[in-house]
């Protein structure tokens, strides 16, 4: 039987999301954890619909743009989160979810890359050089976070509130200028340094990898832009559910955003990255995955705090506990030494989830702290 056209078919991860969400929006006053979860649960097929799509789109214009198409589309429910988040002035979850999104990408999601990619190939290769400039990106990250965290503690209690928001605004607008020269760098001048070292696995390098055929390039732009929109009407749901999640179930803002929020954000990288190392391509789940890191930290963050100024009660300010700071410290950390001899195996994987294990059940048992 021939299939349906590409221009009128409906894609069933679409369907049952878009289901859901009616369902949601019909009960929407029922238990707050109920409705979260629904709507996490949403959420899900939204994010392998966007992988699917951006997946399309990579196999027409290569691997580096793929890569990236990845990591911005997969992002783009944790930016909506935020933003929702942010609107309603819950700054500390904000804060929460940006550190929570990074080290679910760093420790869980390639951790979990490692780990099916390693049992499926035994050991992999990738290039070596260009995680280490990852890596090397992270640390960027880390101070530009560590820096305005420090000048809080030192001079917020002097009531340095104005210089405090002038360098937050300096800093935001430092991260982007950095992130778009690291595009350039990653895309126009220096694309070789990011070039795969590895071969796909066999009848897998064709754009087939979910076993379907290519789309047109129409669909998987207009799936994109389809998903992205089920993605923001689910974290509507979500956000305004989650804190009463929270309440219910005895969790913190800080929690909540950590662990909760940011794997449901960033499911669809996760997702992605995962997928494409089980095919031996670990090259480019490094890139979607370490990609996303630092688009959530060059990107995602500085947009935020300057969006902050204009939808928020109050300014989002780039001033992290201690918690938060040596939890991505130590990750980063821990991710470089993983990174660095360009070898990949199951172990490795465990390595990376049982740190992310252990930073997840730190902030379970941390009350809702001050910045």
């Amino acid at each position: 039987m021939d299939a349906v056209p590409p221009s009128r078919s409906v894609d069933p991860l679409a369907a049952r999301a878009l289901a859901l969400g009616v369902l949601l929006r019909v009960e929407g006053e029922s238990a707050h954890a109920d409705v979260a979860l629904s709507a996490a649960l949403a959420i899900v097929p939204i994010a392998s619909l966007i992988v699917r799509a951006t997946e399309q789109v990579a196999h027409r214009t290569g691997e580096a743009v793929g890569g990236l198409l990845n990591a911005t589309f997969g992002n783009a429910p944790e930016l909506i989160i935020c933003l929702v988040a942010l609107k309603a002035g819950y700054l500390e979850m904000v804060r929460a979810a940006l550190i929570g999104g990074i080290l679910a990408n760093l420790l869980l999601a390639m951790g979990a890359a490692f780990f099916l990619g390693g049992l499926r190939n035994h050991t992999q290769s990738f290039n070596a050089n260009a995680a280490r400039m990852y890596s090397s990106t992270m640390l960027l990250a880390v101070i530009s976070m560590a820096v305005p965290s420090a000048f809080s503690r030192a001079f917020a209690p002097e009531g340095m509130v104005r210089e405090e928001q002038m360098l937050n605004v300096g800093i935001a607008v430092t991260l982007l200028l950095a992130y778009g020269l690291y595009l350039l760098f990653s895309l126009k001048t220096h694309p070789e340094a990011f070039a795969s070292t590895t071969i796909a696995a066999e009848g897998e390098s064709e754009g087939h990898g979910h076993g379907g055929k290519v789309w047109s390039l129409q669909r998987a732009i207009g799936s994109l832009i389809g998903a992205s929109l089920l993605a923001a009407w689910m974290s509507e749901i979500l956000v305004g559910a989650a804190e009463g999640t929270g309440k219910a179930l005895g969790m913190s803002d800080i929690f909540i955003g950590v662990v909760f929020l940011a794997v449901i954000g960033g499911a669809a990288e996760s997702g992605s990255a995962i997928a494409v190392a089980r095919r031996n391509r670990m090259d480019l789940a490094i890139g979607i995955a370490l990609g996303s890191c630092i688009q959530i930290a060059l990107f995602i963050a500085p947009v935020l705090v300057l969006a902050s100024y204009f939808i928020a009660p109050h300014p989002l300010e780039l001033s992290f506990n201690k918690a938060e700071l040596g939890a991505l410290g130590f990750g980063v950390l821990v991710g470089a030494l993983v990174f660095t001899d360009g070898q990949s195996n199951w172990f490795k994987g465990v390595q990376l989830m049982t740190v992310y294990a252990f930073i997840a059940m730190m902030f379970y048992f941390i009350p809702d702290l001050g910045a």
